[in-house]
């Protein structure tokens, strides 16, 4: 039964003094702006597109106390209803039948605050989420956008006036398009992991979800946003596997731990032969190595020691000076300090096993597990 339904079963059983609405002690005349506060929520919505929503309430205190005092004389507070409860459910079936949407009350696509004190609307427009895997072909390009440290965005010398310190992100080549198609106000991006910015993402590509912020629109053509991106970021950047997600896959992918499959192209300080070069990866394959945060990222990450397993270590090609090495590892595995031992924060290391000092020229990232 609704509200209402019990209010009428306890007058008919009861004599009690029938008031309008207007002026109820308790509601003030709440109750009778039902309609208007559901239309307010409708004009403040206008041009968004959405299925589904969820309506919430600020009460005035005055009538919450007024409200918390019946309960107290009634010994109802453990089990009655509070106004705004009721509120919420009334506005919302008012929306649901002047709109024919749905109400969602675990994800809905907006939500709509209405303050009944000053009649007026917050609304919360769930943000759009669109999961792929993306591949990199050009080196010196950033996952995501590289806001300036010392202007936070606003432009300065040390960036040269652009408030970034790379042109362009994978982010931007894929949400700047998914912003425009979805109408929204910006966007963000969360990779599984990401590479170094120097190192290509090939293979089957990085799993990825872009988030699009207040979208007008959420109907949008999947394969033609990843044709529009891949024309316009062909030979950088390459998208495919699209598909409509939301905010549970953002935390998964972002705490799975996949293993990882390299290339990297390794330079010797001085010449090495095949079979000691050989013997050293096999010494390094099955190994759990520790790596203390390497010097070139310590300026922004904890100073903390990890353990990581080595999986698989194979040489592909050689020279005397340099080599083609296929590393395959756990998750957060620094590949570069794995070879160069980073002056001993990574052990064991390439150079430490082969006795000849060892850096990666050239790092591709060929294989992630699905996450």
């Amino acid at each position: 039964m609704s509200n209402l339904q019990r209010a009428a079963e306890i007058k008919r059983c009861i004599w009690l003094e029938t008031v309008p609405v207007l002026d109820c002690w308790l509601c003030a005349g709440l109750f009778d702006e039902v309609d208007k506060f559901a239309d307010i929520i409708i004009e403040e919505i206008g041009g968004y597109e959405y299925k589904t929503y969820l309506v919430g309430s600020l009460i005035d205190e005055e009538l919450q106390a007024r409200e918390e005092q019946i309960w107290g004389e009634t010994g109802t507070v453990a089990f009655a209803e509070a106004i705004k409860s009721e509120i919420n459910r009334e506005v919302g079936k008012a929306l649901w039948e002047k709109t024919g949407k749905n109400a969602d009350f675990n994800n809905p696509d907006i939500v709509g605050v209405i303050d009944t004190r000053f009649d007026s609307v917050t609304l919360d427009v769930r943000s759009l989420f669109v999961y792929g895997r993306y591949k990199k072909y050009s080196r010196g390009i950033p996952q995501t956008r590289w806001i300036c440290v010392r202007c936070q965005g606003k432009g300065c010398e040390h960036c040269n006036g652009k408030g970034k310190m790379y042109d362009k992100s994978v982010q931007e080549y894929i949400g700047d398009v998914a912003l425009k198609t979805a109408k929204g106000v910006d966007h963000a991006m969360h990779g599984c992991g990401r590479e170094d910015i120097d190192a290509r993402m090939l293979g089957s590509g990085r799993p990825f979800v872009i988030e699009v912020t207040k979208p007008l629109v959420r109907s949008i053509d999947l394969e033609e946003l990843q044709k529009q991106v891949n024309e316009s970021a062909k030979g950088i950047v390459e998208i495919d596997g699209l598909r409509f997600s939301d905010k549970n896959e953002v935390i998964r992918i972002k705490g799975a731990k996949p293993e990882k499959t390299y290339i990297a192209e390794v330079a010797f300080d001085k010449g090495v032969e095949e079979a000691k070069l050989k013997l050293a990866l096999t010494g390094l394959q099955g190994c759990i190595i520790n790596q203390q945060t390497p010097t070139r990222v310590a300026h922004r990450r904890a100073d903390l020691d990890r353990k990581r397993n080595v999986i698989r270590a194979e040489l592909k090609s050689f020279e005397s000076a340099k080599a083609v090495i296929e590393i395959e590892a756990e998750s957060g595995t620094y590949i570069k300090e794995l070879v160069s031992g980073d002056n001993g924060r990574t052990k064991p290391n390439l150079s430490e096993l082969l006795g000849v000092q060892s850096r990666v020229t050239a790092l591709d990232v060929i294989c992630i597990d699905e996450p």
